[in-house]
């Protein structure tokens, strides 16, 4: 059995208090196997993101236990979780969030920078993600003068600097049009592959399913099913879903 990155168990989220609680994720338990490609799918309002997001060390459950490459998250304060979350972890969102004055080369380096690395270092891994990812003649432009789907590699080269253990991605296809979205998957799960990270994305971009080694569904805040790329009749309840499944486990 392939080792977990990521193990988390009755996992609640509520926002809100008294009446105007909202319930987000019920009792929701996801097993990622290291180096497993899994996407989160579901209709808006599922709980996807919410997961995604305690998943990725950046909200805490209500209940429910977390552990990611072997550490109990749960366990960890303010700060011990935002040191784990950066050194471990690469997050790419839909809306990019790169810095406009900024070019493509420099948006990656600063975060290198900022983590510990001297310019020149930072400014060779940049680069070097940069034209693995096609980039190599855009380097010096900014945000602006990129279009969508040329941000969005940008984004994702960012996101793969520090050479995390786990990649989390937010509808990374959302502001792409079918064309862009595949080419930018396709270089992102080809990177990732051959790194040996594993990599959760939120999506509800059909197209892509293909790219996934597993698709997990939501609704109404519970893990209903999961499935294969191409099996996706398959209706299976979180229940039946515990056993392990790819080398990873779904429990209920």
């Amino acid at each position: 059995m392939s080792s977990l990155s990521i193990l988390a168990c009755g996992v609640h989220k509520s926002f809100g208090t008294g009446a105007q609680r909202t319930h987000i994720l019920k009792s929701a338990g996801l097993g990622i196997a290291a180096g497993e490609i899994v996407f989160l799918a579901g209709p808006s309002g599922s709980g996807k993101t919410t997961l995604l997001s305690i998943l990725g060390c950046l909200l805490t459950p209500d209940e429910g236990g977390l552990h990611v490459l072997g550490h109990d998250v749960g366990a960890l304060n303010h700060a011990q979780r935002t040191a784990f979350r950066c050194q471990y972890l690469g997050f790419i969102f839909q809306t990019f969030n790169l810095f406009p004055t900024l070019s493509a080369l420099d948006n990656i380096a600063l975060s290198l920078v900022m983590r510990g690395l001297s310019a020149p270092q930072a400014n060779a891994r940049s680069l070097a993600l940069l034209e693995q990812l096609g980039l190599q003649q855009r380097v010096h432009l900014r945000p602006a003068q990129l279009s969508t789907g040329e941000c969005q590699r940008v984004a994702v080269a960012r996101a793969l600097a520090n050479e995390p253990a786990i990649l989390l991605a937010d509808e990374p296809t959302a502001s792409l049009d079918g064309e862009n979205g595949q080419l930018v998957l396709q270089l992102l799960t080809d990177l990732v592959r051959q790194r040996g990270m594993t990599l959760v994305v939120v999506t509800h971009d059909h197209r892509i399913f293909p790219f996934a080694d597993r698709i997990v569904h939501l609704e109404n805040g519970r893990l209903i099913r999961a499935s294969k790329p191409g099996d996706l009749a398959n209706l299976s309840t979180p229940k039946e879903q515990r056993h392990e499944r790819n080398g990873a486990t779904v429990c209920g």
